[in-house]
């Protein structure tokens, strides 16, 4: 098929950052959860909605608006041990491949953090669609997946008098997004 002849359904989607959040789960002291989120989350979504094979993906996070709901931590957490926010002050996610369909799909692509990038596998689960007030089109989804923290050169911690490790080193995320047609 040449390209004149080809019709597509591929939509614009931008992520409606005041409805959507970026949250991380990730184990303290091996027995609780920390858990957190990034506040500074934008990005696109390319798709065709009878297709969404052929989509493409891009977020950023500015690894600065991190959260954990404790001021000393999350200065921790941008300092040179962690994310080092002065030298990498974004997050960034690149999809490379989408299996599935409309309703439920794995997206693969590759993560950014701390200057270091690995692919990840996304589960993805469609959330709902519909109009809203002012005449936008929306989309929700969420989106699961683990990762290993030490892979992105986050390898700070420290041992316990008791055995094991103050930080954990799976950290589990969630997107819940909300896209409105760009």
């Amino acid at each position: 098929m040449t390209a004149t002849t080809q019709t597509t359904t591929a939509t614009l989607w931008k992520l409606d950052t005041a409805h959507s959040t970026v949250e991380f789960a990730v184990k303290h002291m091996m027995f609780t959860t920390v858990k957190g989120r990034f506040t500074d989350v934008t990005g696109t979504i390319d798709f065709d909605d009878s297709d969404p094979s052929d989509g493409h993906a891009e977020i950023s996070i500015g690894a600065a608006s991190i959260d954990t709901r404790d001021a000393q931590r999350d200065a921790h957490l941008k300092s040179a041990d962690f994310f080092d926010v002065e030298k990498y002050p974004t997050l960034t996610f690149r999809s490379t491949r989408v299996d599935g369909t409309l309703e439920h799909f794995t997206l693969t692509g590759d993560l950014t953090i701390h200057g270091v990038t690995h692919p990840i596998a996304l589960d993805v689960t469609f959330a709902g669609k519909g109009k809203d007030p002012w005449g936008g089109e929306r989309f929700g989804y969420i989106a699961t997946g683990t990762l290993n923290r030490r892979d992105f050169g986050l390898t700070w911690n420290a041992a316990l008098e008791t055995g094991g490790f103050l930080v954990g080193d799976e950290v589990k995320v969630t997107l819940d997004l909300q896209l409105i047609r760009g």
